[in-house]
């Protein structure tokens, strides 16, 4: 049975976190890449500790004979993201970083099995399984605990970005307690928010007072009460932060970018992989679908899941859960989203047009619940897929 009545948590991490730093870099090699040819094949992974950042993985070219010449854009690209996120830490700083890349060649085995036919037939980059999940519980529908634990973040992004409160730092984690009331949010329980500070004399109560009111302003209002628990700063002075308190790694964050655990989650991450991996383009297909579902009118929440098998083109499985909430059988929606899509990897890219340097932005908070942009980012938070899926039902 459904429970109505219920407190929620979710996490949010900020783009200086170690991990989202690393997710950075990664997306953003693989933008250059995907700039220089929209066909490249990027595996990018990023690892960042004390005064230093590693560079390994495997990017495919058209011409291989090129990639030497695209490698000198590696190290600008690293230091580019460290400086805009804002590191310049005396252990880390983007202008002195030692920056080791180990990026090589694309092994000729994963090639094959995508490149083994053309077109619509070309194979999945690999195995696994993807999850997509919408919710009317927001206007972007998704879970209010992520969409919020991440507006939080950003709005402290941008006033610590453009000079506004010059005491915050780049590193920050965010945290919130959601308490539902016959299944829609109401209200924070308790507020979880540790950002690093620059000022070493400041002290938790003086870091509270300077977030308080920009979190009071992003949250709907009635949210906040008395009875809300707030931890800010809960371990005290938090000077030291990013991959010099704590190493970084890409992928580390997989339910940040995602549902904030109150969806599945499959077997990859995204980060630093071109969209002819489908751990990154079926998942944000999924999400493509789901929100679509729900926008449609034909359930209140939506889960998708889709299957692939490397070299092989259609999915293995399409299945979809509707908790309860649905106007039609999950079974009709299955097909539907079949009809309604071509969900093989090339018909995915060419939906939602994934071959762009589109996700340098998605590094950080949340690959879900976004605004889809005119450049094409984003493109799987559109709702055009509407009038097609109540057809096909």
């Amino acid at each position: 049975m459904t429970r109505n009545d219920y407190v929620f948590t979710s996490e949010s991490v900020s783009e200086g976190h170690p991990d989202k730093l690393c997710d950075r870099i990664s997306d953003a090699i693989l933008d250059a890449f995907l700039t220089e040819e929209p066909e490249a094949r990027v595996a990018c992974e990023t690892f960042a500790t004390t005064n230093r950042v590693v560079i390994g993985g495997e990017v495919g070219l058209s011409d291989q004979e090129k990639l030497k010449d695209y490698m000198g854009q590696i190290d600008p690209i690293t230091r580019a993201c460290i400086k805009d996120i804002g590191y310049e830490q005396e252990k880390f700083h983007h202008k002195t970083v030692k920056i080791t890349n180990l990026l090589h060649e694309q092994s000729a085995h994963i090639a094959q099995g995508v490149d083994a036919a053309s077109g619509k037939d070309e194979g999945a980059g690999d195995q696994g399984l993807m999850f997509g999940y919408a919710t009317t519980e927001t206007d972007a529908l998704m879970p209010a605990p992520i969409q919020y634990a991440h507006a939080v973040l950003r709005r402290l992004a941008e006033v610590r970005k453009n000079g506004t409160e010059p005491a915050l730092g780049p590193d920050a984690k965010s945290q919130l307690s959601v308490r539902y009331v016959n299944g829609k949010p109401v209200g924070v329980t308790s507020i979880v928010l540790s950002t690093q500070h620059l000022d070493p004399d400041l002290s938790s109560a003086d870091i509270r007072d300077i977030v308080e009111p920009y979190i009071i302003e992003t949250l709907p209002d009635g949210w906040l009460s008395d009875d809300t628990v707030w931890h800010v700063n809960p371990t005290g002075k938090f000077v030291i932060g990013g991959p010099d308190g704590d190493a970084g790694l890409t992928g580390r964050k997989i339910i940040v970018d995602t549902y904030g655990g109150a969806a599945p989650h499959g077997g990859g991450a995204f980060s630093g992989k071109d969209p002819t991996k489908v751990d990154r383009s079926a998942a944000y297909a999924a999400r493509y679908l789901a929100k679509n579902v729900v926008a449609a009118g034909m359930a209140d929440r939506c889960t998708i899941q889709l299957a692939y098998a490397i070299g092989v083109a259609r999915p293995l499985s399409i299945y979809a859960d509707l908790h309860g909430t649905g106007e039609v059988d999950p079974a009709a929606i299955e097909k539907a989203v079949n009809t309604a899509m071509d969900l093989t990897p090339h018909g995915i890219r060419q939906h939602l047009g994934l071959n762009r340097p589109i996700y340098e932005r998605t590094a950080s908070y949340g690959h879900f619940g976004r605004t889809p942009t005119d450049d094409g980012g984003f493109s799987w938070e559109r709702t055009d897929l509407v009038d097609a899926l109540k057809a096909a039902v």
